[in-house]
């Protein structure tokens, strides 16, 4: 313990250095997604709810904004949108011989205390996770537990609790499974492109079930899956599974799902091995995973926006806004709807002043200029009934004095979702990567648009969580209002904004 102390004293004077020799951007730093106060952070971790708090752990370099000493950084949440900032739940290990770094995983309360852990009659809270030893190159699964209501965790003594003697096998995610009275377990074979399957009815000894794959993209390495059960079409009594995988795309992160059904043993997926179905159609969205224990049995998915080339200080890295999951019945098939959460809707409708406008007609373009919406950070609902436009949308982070201006919306003509970088971010994206659009057909003549610009991430939801496309991008100093335009006659049935700057 001593020398561990030693190393993160040094370690943090060497970072003390580095961070003086950079430069603060306060202007980028989100206002109503989560970041760490300072240091690097990755995937979400370990999403779980107790006592009316949503805990978030995530992946954390404590010490400096760059990737490094992966550790598990914790924050509590009642709202998903005011976060507060906790010690470092589980720090990386270092020993004499080894130093092991705590990767991706989740986080489960052990009601009926299978494990043992539980103290006092309490229900333990156990972390599951990957354990990469970088001198060994090894990754393998461990356990810790929590008896302080998740803010410290003690190493199990009997770790690995898994362990293949492989140098990627990672991502444990972790949940009870009633029907079997036993706890279930997906993991990625990386470079196989599979989700492993385990069971186990302590937390400690695992047995292996099934494997689900290779299907749907295999270019690259497969991590972080999870499996949930969701709804079709709101109706309680019609459930199926969805599995998620991350992986790294043609050109950006990615992430896929399947669905399909689960029995306690094997995961069925109902779609040919080769269809594609994409969580997020942005070049930033990845690791995602879900509270499976929120409110009202809601599943409740956070991903990691990945940064780009820009660098970014004290901190790097931030999470998405949390999505509220289901499934709907398409003229495709059932697909996965993702919603910006109610809960985070409910707290910025009773707490953040917003303009509201009802419906009026629109071609051509109309400044949104005014003190409620004169905002690096906002929140924007709208309505289009799209009558003879061929584009509508918003002009966004327009900078005075030059051409950049990121623009985002439905271009009817192609029936995509869309946000075009193509003037602001060529330093920062890859060509292919300036335009992303995601297919969306109208309903009933009508787009709903969500647009989240938050400082420098930008998500847009179509249709209610239809399709989501999620990026970053990077305004100068000079940026200045916001437009909404029609390329022909279109109807604004109704326009919500909201200024979330002090968020």
């Amino acid at each position: 313990m001593f020398k561990y102390f030693i190393y993160c004293l040094a370690f943090s004077m060497c970072s003390v250095k580095v961070f003086a020799q950079q430069t603060p951007t306060p202007q980028w730093r989100p206002a109503y997604h989560f970041t760490p106060p300072t240091g690097w952070t990755n995937d979400p971790n370990g999403l779980i709810f107790l006592d009316g708090k949503y805990n978030l752990y995530y992946q954390h370099n404590p010490f400096e904004n760059k990737w490094g000493h992966m550790s598990w950084g914790h924050a509590t949440s009642t709202d998903l949108l005011h976060w507060t900032n906790l010690p470092v739940a589980i720090p990386e290990i270092v020993t004499k011989d080894t130093l092991t770094y705590i990767y991706s995983g989740s986080a489960v309360l052990d009601k009926n205390n299978t494990s043992g852990f539980g103290k006092n009659g309490k229900a333990s809270i156990v972390a599951v996770f990957t354990a990469d030893q970088p001198k060994q190159k090894k990754e393998s699964q461990y356990i810790a537990y929590s008896n302080d209501d998740g803010k410290s965790y003690t190493q199990y003594a009997g770790n690995p609790v898994i362990d293949l003697n492989k140098k990627d096998f990672r991502d444990p995610n972790v949940f009870w499974h009633e029907p079997t009275k036993q706890w279930i377990m997906t993991v990625a074979m990386v470079d196989e492109h599979m989700v492993r399957i385990y069971g186990s009815k302590n937390l400690k000894e695992w047995t292996k079930l099934s494997d689900f794959g290779p299907a749907g993209y295999t270019k690259s390495g497969w991590e972080c899956p999870s499996l949930l059960p969701l709804t079709v079409d709101g109706d309680a009594a019609n459930t199926k599974w969805v599995l998620f995988v991350s992986c790294w795309g043609e050109h950006s992160p990615m992430m896929q799902y399947y669905v399909g059904d689960f029995d306690g043993t094997t995961f069925k997926n109902n779609n040919d091995a080769g269809s594609l179905f994409k969580v997020d159609y942005g070049d930033s969205f990845y690791a995602a995973i879900a509270w499976r224990d929120a409110p009202g049995n809601k599943k409740v998915l956070l991903g990691w926006l990945v940064n780009g080339r820009k660098e970014t200080y004290p901190w790097k890295g931030q999470m998405s806004i949390p999505h509220d999951l289901s499934l709907k019945t398409t003229d495709e098939g059932i697909r996965l709807i993702q919603a910006p959460s109610a809960v985070v809707n409910k707290t910025i409708s009773k707490e953040v002043e917003g303009l509201s406008l009802g419906s009026h007609a629109l071609a051509g373009a109309m400044s949104l200029k005014n003190s409620k919406t004169f905002s690096r950070s906002i929140w924007i609902d709208v309505d289009f009934q799209l009558n003879e436009a061929k584009k509508v949308g918003f002009v966004l982070a327009r900078e005075r004095g030059t051409t950049k201006k990121v623009v985002v919306g439905y271009d009817a003509v192609k029936q995509e979702l869309f946000i075009d970088c193509t003037t602001a971010e060529s330093a920062n994206k890859d060509a292919i990567n300036l335009v992303q659009t995601a297919p969306l057909k109208p309903l009933n003549g009508t787009v709903k648009l969500q647009v989240l610009l938050d400082r420098s991430s930008l998500e847009i939801f179509g249709n209610g969580g239809e399709k989501v496309i999620s990026t970053m991008i990077y305004p100068g100093e000079n940026t200045t209002y916001n437009t909404i335009f029609s390329e022909g006659k279109s109807l604004v049935k109704s326009l919500k904004m909201w200024d979330m700057s002090s968020k």
